[in-house]
């Protein structure tokens, strides 16, 4: 599934961010892997970023949790690239659901230390979103069926920080891709992984934000104009906002990064479509954007 190569990657990108900063915070971290289908799709190159920070690990306990049902040939793998990390490196093979993650997570000490989560296939259930959350830090990704929002879910189980992007593959379902966290550094590495994967993949997403449901080519430079419309929709919700605020509900609330806030918002003001205070000057994160009085389908 085109998917999966697209959620393997962003695995990869976002541990080659995280493990360094949990190994660095503190002397234990968690990395936990659970899937609800019989493909545990990146537990292996999982394990090949782990392995890339070797050096690093020494006095350190790193803890890999991997849940997956139906794949018997799974734990020989796993075991083969296992033998390739030094002694710091727990790897536990789990069978069951990601229903079972909150008990293993139990059974492993995770709680209270940097902890990384991804459950492809689970259901946003309170019990697995409060064990992941008693991380700290706690990060997830959650993948799931397209058609609802988990921001809901993420925010209520005490994640500051969530965004959500829906993955459109040409031949197969849409999946919903939903990430909660409490560090806006974590946050933004994941929104330049969303961007920086393999365009080529056969997959393009979809922002659940946006009312008429474009798809988005991945693209290192994505097609800023339903980020125009969003930002547009935002000012006449909430009035006059800050570039700095902007770029916040763009990193929140849309699939974009903060980054492209700003070229959004240049790009408005060229067009007419929106107003600065003050009008002279760099566009910093100060300055206060307006829907001019006159914006029409100028975004």
């Amino acid at each position: 599934m085109p998917s999966d190569a697209v959620l393997r990657e962003l695995l990869v990108r976002q541990l080659d961010h995280w493990l360094p900063a949990a190994l660095h915070r503190a002397r234990r971290a968690t990395l936990a892997l659970a899937y609800a289908g019989d493909a545990a799709a990146g537990a292996e190159a999982a394990l090949g970023v782990v392995g890339e920070f070797a050096d690093r690990l020494r006095g350190r306990r790193l803890t890999v949790l991997v849940l997956a049902d139906g794949d018997a040939e799974l734990p020989t793998r796993l075991g083969a690239a296992e033998a390739a990390l030094p002694a710091d490196v727990a790897v536990h093979v789990v069978p069951g659901r990601p229903d079972r993650l909150p008990v293993a997570l139990k059974a492993a000490g995770a709680a209270g230390a940097p902890l990384l989560a991804v459950v492809d296939g689970g259901e946003p259930d309170p019990a697995l979103l409060a064990a992941v959350a008693s991380g700290r830090p706690a990060e997830l990704l959650l993948v799931t069926d397209a058609g609802r929002s988990l921001r809901p879910a993420l925010t209520s189980a005490g994640f500051p920080l969530v965004t959500e992007v829906e993955l459109v593959a040409d031949d197969g379902p849409a999946r919903l891709l939903g990430y909660g966290t409490g560090s806006d550094r974590g946050l933004e590495a994941l929104k330049e992984a969303l961007w920086a994967v393999d365009e080529f993949a056969g997959v393009r997403y979809r922002d659940p934000a946006d009312p008429a449901g474009r798809l988005l080519d991945i693209s290192l430079d994505p097609d800023p104009g339903p980020l125009r419309r969003e930002l547009l929709a935002e000012l006449a919700r909430s009035g006059p906002l800050t570039v700095t605020e902007l770029r916040r509900f763009a990193a929140t609330a849309t699939v974009y990064r903060a980054a492209d806030a700003n070229r959004a918002v240049a790009s408005l003001l060229d067009g007419g479509a929106v107003t600065r205070d003050p009008e002279p000057g760099r566009l910093g994160g100060d300055v206060l954007i307006s829907v001019a009085p006159t914006a029409g389908s100028s975004a």
